[in-house]
């Protein structure tokens, strides 16, 4: 891959999260040991350039040399042009579940590397059954849930076993964002992720009987099983499951880690925090409509089509503005109970705690860029960090043994330990 023309590419740049990440890139790239050569991507030129003109706006840097490339997920030969020409693609393109495949193909056929943001358990299992053992042939690596969607949640799970001075047994992980005065919004293409998430659910269970089975061992002290909604008096909020990608990635790495380095696994589980009991209720409407509506087509297009209708105006086409982004954050509050040796003993519980916080700034459109481009950063720089030579990964199978926590650390993406 060393011969290609640009070390990283941003498909999907004229997107609301392309033109965050294309400003994140352009903002750091200078901090790097050595000169990186990059590109954004899309369908439509014009709208390309508006986002360079935009990008040099918001962060001083010039960018009127930054080159764009024209490719289209109906193109197939499009995509192996700009694979081709890459090291690296940075893929913003979603939903996944119906326009991500085509980019990994390509990226596959071609020897080129490829992050995304999907946080689509479907998409993101069915890549590693589909792709990973040409992957590893080629020398590419595949990583999704590159974004807020999941490295604050595995890089807090690896963090936080790096602090526990013993056997951890289980984490509870806690979600809670924090709006300002400008209130919160966000963009409406989170939304259609969502909804192409729910419908394919019968779908994932039917990929799932067709993978290759792991045995996992069974864990001594589970995690405690919580209501529907219930109050944590380690947050101080009530809280309910989380609907996202976080538990199935931090499973999938933790029976990678269980298979190639022999690794106990951490029971984990995730929940949402929220305001109050009030907000569950009013809650229950988008989720019931979103569960039924998405099992069919004719929902489906009424679900995309009207996403301030159906979230009670939480999600928008126009998304946040500049203001709402800048004044909002995210906190993982992750609560872990073990022992104070290695064993894992058969009857007494956990008794040791631990808690450890990961923060940021907004979630979506800050947090997401940093996360993205990071990684990026270190696939092309320490590559001899990372396991086998290519292949389809979660990030915290992945990014384990490198500097990414380090680098996040040093980009406002803050790791703590609060209790101990």
């Amino acid at each position: 891959m060393e011969d290609k023309q640009y070390d990283i590419v941003v498909f999907g740049a004229s997107g609301f999260t392309g033109q965050f990440v294309t400003e994140e890139i352009a903002r750091t790239v200078h901090e790097q040991n050595r000169v990186l050569k990059w590109a954004i991507a899309g369908r439509n030129a014009d709208k390309l350039h508006n986002v360079l003109n935009e990008a040099s706006k918001q962060t001083g840097e010039d960018l009127q040399d930054v080159p764009v490339i024209v490719a289209d997920v109906s193109a197939q030969e499009s995509l192996d042009k700009m694979c081709q020409k890459a090291r690296l693609v940075l893929n913003c393109v979603g939903p996944y579940a119906l326009y991500g495949e085509p980019v990994v193909r390509a990226c596959v056929e071609n020897r080129t590397h490829h992050v995304d943001i999907s946080g689509e358990v479907y998409f993101l299992e069915k890549m590693r059954l589909l792709y990973n053992g040409k992957a590893k042939e080629q020398g590419s690596y595949i990583i999704g849930a590159c974004g807020w969607d999941s490295i604050p949640a595995e890089m807090g799970v690896i963090y936080t076993k790096k602090q526990f001075n013993g056997r951890l047994c289980y984490l509870e992980n806690y979600v809670d964002h924090q709006s300002g005065s400008h209130g919160a919004v966000v963009n409406s293409g989170t939304w259609r992720s969502a909804v192409y998430s729910f419908s394919f659910k019968s779908e994932l269970k039917r990929l799932r009987s067709s993978m290759p089975a792991v045995k996992m061992p069974e864990p001594k002290h589970p995690a405690p099983k919580r209501s529907l909604v219930f109050y944590s008096k380690d947050v101080n909020k009530w809280c309910v499951p989380f609907l996202g990608c976080d538990r199935s990635v931090v499973y999938r790495t933790q029976t990678d880690n269980f298979v190639n380095k022999q690794e106990q696994p951490v029971a984990f589980r995730a929940y949402q925090c929220i305001p109050s009991l009030l907000f569950f209720v009013g809650a229950l409407p988008v989720v019931f409509a979103l569960g039924l509506l998405s099992s069919f087509s004719l929902g489906r297009r009424l679900l995309t089509k009207y996403p301030r209708f159906f979230t009670f105006g939480s999600f928008s086409d126009s998304g946040p503005s500049r203001e709402q982004v800048a004044d909002s954050s995210f906190s993982h509050t992750l609560v872990g109970y073990g022992h104070e040796g290695e064993e894992e003993g058969e009857g007494d519980a956990p008794k040791k705690k631990i808690v450890t916080r990961v923060s940021g700034p907004n979630a979506g459109y800050i947090t997401t860029p940093i996360c993205m481009v990071q990684a990026a950063y270190v696939m092309l720089t320490e590559a001899e960090k990372m396991p086998s030579k290519g292949g389809v990964f979660t990030p915290g199978a992945a990014f384990a043994d490198t500097t990414l926590l380090d680098r996040l650390q040093q980009h406002n993406v803050t790791f703590s330990v609060l209790e101990q």
